[in-house]
């Protein structure tokens, strides 16, 4: 088992690649990383190191980041940049995830409008910031990492949870795991969450999963189909490149240049609605995400080389208080 990543995370980098097997857009051998699989999937995995990770931007949850997933011979991820800096706050792969404070319009971070430039605030997930001399925090920007959150990293051939305890500022702190299962006998894994509040301030806060697909390396576009349980409101204009019919979003064309954004609407509070399909027509190959809590929120983002469904839960914590949540990926190909 691995413990103390960031403690051990240089020498085992070198085990960690010397496990790896061949899957499309597999783990880069240059980055501690590891592979798991339960006979019907497979997926790599990168792993938190604060020295020689894959990921260290500022904006994405380190744990879990996912450059791959394969099922009878169908991949469903992979990198959608041409180049890659571990410092970028994009440079990220898979089903990937944010913590955020603030309205959905205006995110934001734990303490980050409490705190003055120069002074510390706390990203969940990635560890203690420095805030820059600027109007509004900005999630695209490389905050200057004051202390990286220490994770304590546990793993079976077909599991790995990811830990950290975070003793933080101004009353706020937290305990955060993250377990990545592949379900025995099926084509699907699930991504267990659990955030404590272990401090004495309240905790506001709200996570997305980022869901980086580009399925069987296919540009996006007319060979892409998303499918909800509601009747979807697109809540932007997209320039005639997306239209919703009923709970099926379809492409009118294939993306080139375009970079396009919306929040959709139409999901109820039940859980039930929280269930998304992104299905590849012209391969067969699709996955289905599900999640145990409502919705809270719901945006899309699609350039040619990747489509993000982003759907939000809400996770406000009273001091000493613990949510878990649950999302289920199930993958399936058609004949």
């Amino acid at each position: 088992m691995i413990r103390g990543m960031f403690i051990a995370g240089i020498s085992l980098s070198f085990v960690f690649c010397a496990v790896n097997n061949t899957v499309g857009d597999s783990p880069k051998s240059e980055f501690p990383s590891i592979e798991l699989s339960n006979g019907i999937i497979k997926m790599g995995l990168y792993l938190p190191d604060s020295e020689k990770g894959y990921y260290r931007g500022t904006r994405f949850d380190w744990s879990g980041v996912m450059p791959q997933v394969e099922y009878k011979g169908h991949t469903y991820f992979g990198e959608w940049k041409t180049t890659h800096d571990p410092n970028n706050n994009d440079d990220i792969t898979g089903p990937v995830e944010e913590f955020r404070t603030g309205s959905f319009g205006e995110p934001s971070a734990l303490g980050y409008k409490e705190a003055k430039p120069g002074e510390p605030f706390i990203k969940i997930g990635v560890g203690l910031l420095e805030k820059a001399d600027e109007p509004n925090y900005n999630f695209g920007r490389a905050y200057k990492i004051i202390r990286p959150g220490k994770w304590d990293v546990t793993h079976g051939k077909d599991w790995i949870e990811f830990k950290q305890d975070f003793q933080g500022i101004s009353g706020w702190s937290y305990t955060y795991v993250k377990k990545i299962t592949l379900v025995k006998g099926k084509p699907e894994f699930t991504i267990f969450h659990s955030l404590k509040n272990t401090g004495t301030s309240p905790i506001e806060t709200s996570q997305y999963n980022h869901n980086f697909f580009i399925i069987d390396n296919t540009p996006i576009g007319t060979d892409y189909v998303l499918k909800f349980p509601f009747d979807v409101k697109i809540m932007r204009d997209l320039k005639g490149s997306l239209e919703a019919k009923g709970k099926e979003v379809y492409f009118l064309k294939n993306l080139e240049g375009e970079s396009l954004f919306s929040e959709f609407e139409g999901f109820s509070n039940d859980p039930k609605d929280y269930d998304i399909t992104v299905l590849n027509k012209k391969t067969g190959a699709g996955v289905r995400i599900k999640g145990d809590n409502p919705l809270a929120h719901l945006n899309f983002w699609t350039i040619k080389t990747t489509v993000c469904p982003e759907p939000f839960i809400s996770a406000n914590l009273s001091p000493n208080e613990k949510k878990d949540w649950k999302i289920t990926y199930s993958f399936f190909t058609n004949p």
